[in-house]
Protein backbone atom coordinates (compact mmCIF):
# COMPACT_ATOMS: atom_id res chain seq x y z
CA UNK A 1 0.00 0.00 0.00
CA UNK A 2 1.62 3.55 -0.77
CA UNK A 3 2.14 6.06 1.70
CA UNK A 4 -0.12 8.89 1.57
CA UNK A 5 1.03 12.88 0.94
CA UNK A 6 0.10 14.97 3.23
CA UNK A 7 -2.57 17.02 1.76
CA UNK A 8 -0.93 20.72 1.12
CA UNK A 9 -3.29 23.47 0.46
CA UNK A 10 -2.50 26.11 -2.06
CA UNK A 11 -1.76 29.72 -0.84
CA UNK A 12 -1.73 32.78 -2.43
CA UNK A 13 2.41 33.78 -3.83
CA UNK A 14 3.83 35.66 -1.77
CA UNK A 15 4.95 39.39 -2.25
CA UNK A 16 8.12 40.71 -1.09
CA UNK A 17 7.62 43.58 1.68
CA UNK A 18 7.62 46.90 0.10
CA UNK A 19 10.96 47.97 0.48
CA UNK A 20 12.00 51.92 1.56
CA UNK A 21 12.56 54.12 -1.50
CA UNK A 22 16.12 54.54 -1.86
CA UNK A 23 17.86 57.49 -0.03
CA UNK A 24 19.07 59.65 -2.88
CA UNK A 25 22.48 60.60 -0.72
CA UNK A 26 22.64 64.27 0.60
CA UNK A 27 26.04 64.90 -1.16
CA UNK A 28 24.05 64.15 -4.44
CA UNK A 29 20.30 66.10 -3.50
CA UNK A 30 22.66 69.76 -2.98
CA UNK A 31 23.85 69.42 -7.04
CA UNK A 32 22.13 72.23 -8.91
CA UNK A 33 22.42 69.42 -11.58
CA UNK A 34 20.35 67.48 -9.43
CA UNK A 35 17.50 69.63 -8.39
CA UNK A 36 17.78 71.07 -11.65
CA UNK A 37 16.47 67.75 -13.20
CA UNK A 38 14.20 67.33 -10.50
CA UNK A 39 12.71 70.67 -11.19
CA UNK A 40 12.87 69.89 -14.94
CA UNK A 41 11.19 66.67 -14.81
CA UNK A 42 7.92 67.99 -12.55
CA UNK A 43 7.93 70.81 -14.68
CA UNK A 44 7.35 67.94 -17.95
CA UNK A 45 5.13 66.24 -15.45
CA UNK A 46 2.87 69.26 -15.13
CA UNK A 47 2.62 69.99 -18.63
CA UNK A 48 1.82 66.96 -19.78
CA UNK A 49 -0.95 66.25 -17.93
CA UNK A 50 -2.03 70.02 -18.28
CA UNK A 51 -1.50 69.05 -22.26
CA UNK A 52 -3.54 65.56 -21.66
CA UNK A 53 -5.90 67.02 -21.01
CA UNK A 54 -6.18 68.65 -23.94
CA UNK A 55 -5.87 65.74 -26.03
CA UNK A 56 -2.24 66.54 -26.82
CA UNK A 57 1.45 64.85 -26.09
CA UNK A 58 4.63 66.66 -25.46
CA UNK A 59 5.78 66.24 -28.90
CA UNK A 60 2.60 66.88 -30.59
CA UNK A 61 2.35 70.61 -28.86
CA UNK A 62 6.33 71.22 -30.05
CA UNK A 63 5.60 70.10 -33.22
CA UNK A 64 2.20 72.57 -33.55
CA UNK A 65 4.26 75.66 -32.13
CA UNK A 66 7.23 75.09 -34.35
CA UNK A 67 5.00 74.85 -37.37
CA UNK A 68 3.32 78.16 -36.08
CA UNK A 69 6.31 79.93 -35.62
CA UNK A 70 7.93 78.47 -38.45
CA UNK A 71 4.91 77.63 -41.25
CA UNK A 72 4.80 77.02 -43.98
CA UNK A 73 7.98 75.07 -43.34
CA UNK A 74 9.63 72.09 -45.08
CA UNK A 75 9.35 69.05 -42.96
CA UNK A 76 13.01 68.36 -42.85
CA UNK A 77 13.74 71.54 -41.91
CA UNK A 78 10.89 71.22 -39.05
CA UNK A 79 12.43 68.16 -37.89
CA UNK A 80 16.31 69.66 -37.54
CA UNK A 81 14.82 72.88 -36.05
CA UNK A 82 13.31 71.03 -32.96
CA UNK A 83 15.43 68.03 -32.76
CA UNK A 84 13.54 65.27 -33.69
CA UNK A 85 14.48 62.27 -36.02
CA UNK A 86 12.71 62.48 -39.36
CA UNK A 87 11.15 58.40 -38.66
CA UNK A 88 9.96 60.18 -35.62
CA UNK A 89 8.58 63.60 -36.72
CA UNK A 90 6.87 61.44 -39.71
CA UNK A 91 4.57 59.54 -37.12
CA UNK A 92 3.28 62.98 -34.76
CA UNK A 93 3.01 64.99 -38.66
CA UNK A 94 0.72 61.59 -39.46
CA UNK A 95 -1.24 61.95 -36.29
CA UNK A 96 -1.65 65.47 -36.08
CA UNK A 97 -2.73 65.55 -40.12
CA UNK A 98 -4.82 63.06 -39.20
CA UNK A 99 -6.67 65.02 -36.36
CA UNK A 100 -6.39 67.98 -38.91
CA UNK A 101 -4.58 70.08 -37.00
CA UNK A 102 -1.65 70.57 -39.64
CA UNK A 103 -1.86 70.11 -43.55
CA UNK A 104 1.19 68.89 -45.41
CA UNK A 105 1.32 69.98 -49.06
CA UNK A 106 4.35 69.96 -51.97
CA UNK A 107 6.80 73.36 -50.99
CA UNK A 108 6.09 75.65 -54.07
CA UNK A 109 10.04 76.26 -53.46
CA UNK A 110 11.08 72.58 -54.07
CA UNK A 111 7.83 70.29 -55.25
CA UNK A 112 10.09 67.09 -53.99
CA UNK A 113 9.60 68.63 -49.97
CA UNK A 114 6.48 68.63 -48.01
CA UNK A 115 5.75 72.41 -46.56
CA UNK A 116 3.55 71.99 -43.39
CA UNK A 117 1.20 74.42 -42.19
CA UNK A 118 -1.51 74.71 -39.27
CA UNK A 119 -5.20 74.43 -39.71
CA UNK A 120 -7.64 76.63 -38.09
CA UNK A 121 -8.10 73.57 -36.16
CA UNK A 122 -4.62 73.18 -34.86
CA UNK A 123 -3.87 77.23 -34.41
CA UNK A 124 -6.94 77.25 -31.77
CA UNK A 125 -5.50 73.76 -30.08
CA UNK A 126 -1.89 75.60 -30.07
CA UNK A 127 -3.99 78.64 -28.02
CA UNK A 128 -5.66 76.36 -25.57
CA UNK A 129 -2.43 74.34 -25.05
CA UNK A 130 -0.55 77.82 -24.79
CA UNK A 131 -2.75 78.48 -21.77
CA UNK A 132 -2.80 75.28 -20.69
CA UNK A 133 1.07 74.91 -20.19
CA UNK A 134 1.66 78.79 -18.86
CA UNK A 135 -0.88 77.43 -15.94
CA UNK A 136 1.29 74.07 -15.62
CA UNK A 137 4.29 76.55 -15.27
CA UNK A 138 2.71 78.93 -13.16
CA UNK A 139 2.50 75.74 -10.86
CA UNK A 140 5.60 74.76 -10.78
CA UNK A 141 6.66 78.34 -10.07
CA UNK A 142 4.03 78.75 -7.61
CA UNK A 143 6.58 78.39 -4.23
CA UNK A 144 8.20 81.63 -5.43
CA UNK A 145 6.72 85.17 -5.05
CA UNK A 146 6.76 87.05 -8.47
CA UNK A 147 9.97 89.08 -8.20
CA UNK A 148 11.49 85.81 -7.50
CA UNK A 149 10.42 84.38 -10.33
CA UNK A 150 11.72 87.06 -12.36
CA UNK A 151 15.19 86.79 -11.05
CA UNK A 152 14.99 82.77 -11.16
CA UNK A 153 13.84 82.59 -14.85
CA UNK A 154 16.92 85.24 -15.78
CA UNK A 155 19.30 82.80 -13.63
CA UNK A 156 17.87 80.01 -15.71
CA UNK A 157 18.21 81.32 -18.82
CA UNK A 158 21.64 82.49 -18.33
CA UNK A 159 22.32 78.88 -16.89
CA UNK A 160 20.51 77.30 -19.74
CA UNK A 161 23.00 79.38 -22.55
CA UNK A 162 24.92 76.92 -24.80
CA UNK A 163 25.75 79.54 -26.97
CA UNK A 164 28.39 81.74 -24.65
Amino acid sequence: MPATQPRRTPTAPTTPAASPAPTVPSAIRTLPSWLLGRAAARGRALVADALAAEGMKMWHHVVLAAVADLGPVAQADLGRGIQLDPKDLVGVLNDLQGAGLVERTPDPEDRRKNAVTLTADGRALLRRCATAARAANADLLGPLSAAEREAFLDMLERVARVDG
